[in-house]
């Protein structure tokens, strides 16, 4: 929630007239936000004031009409539980001789050759994994 100072973005159609508008939308599109607020709060003026969520439904709300009225709004959440098998590495046992002699015996010139920044983190993240088992 803020002022993002962003006038010419259009945000009933997603639009934007500047290159930095672009680049703004495009980082709440990559970041899955959604913006939800619906009037301006200045009559006639761009809408500056954003709120940005992730989920659809999970604010409820308005902004007022004017840039001195109290924001409010209620964050809405479903109580589950959930329960998530995460595994944590323990470092206090590990032998990071052994790791360090795993990833230096790896040809990297030839395992990451002719490939670009994300080919070269996915072979680099596989032997990483392989070398921690």
């Amino acid at each position: 929630m803020g002022n993002f100072n962003h006038p010419n973005i259009c945000w009933r159609d997603n639009t934007e007239g500047h290159k930095q508008s672009r680049r703004f939308l495009e980082c709440i599109d990559d970041n899955f936000l959604l913006q939800v607020t619906e009037e301006p709060m200045r009559t006639r003026s761009a809408m500056l004031d954003l709120v940005l969520t992730n989920k659809e439904g999970l604010l409820k709300g308005s902004l007022g009409c004017n840039d001195h009225e109290m924001v409010e709004f209620k964050i809405l959440r479903a109580a589950r539980r959930v329960h998530s098998k995460l595994t944590t590495l323990d470092f206090s046992r590990a032998d990071f001789g052994l790791f360090r002699d795993l990833l230096g015996r790896i040809p990297w010139d030839k395992a990451l050759e002719g490939r670009g920044a994300q080919d070269s983190w996915l072979v680099f993240k596989d032997h990483l994994l392989q070398a921690q088992e």
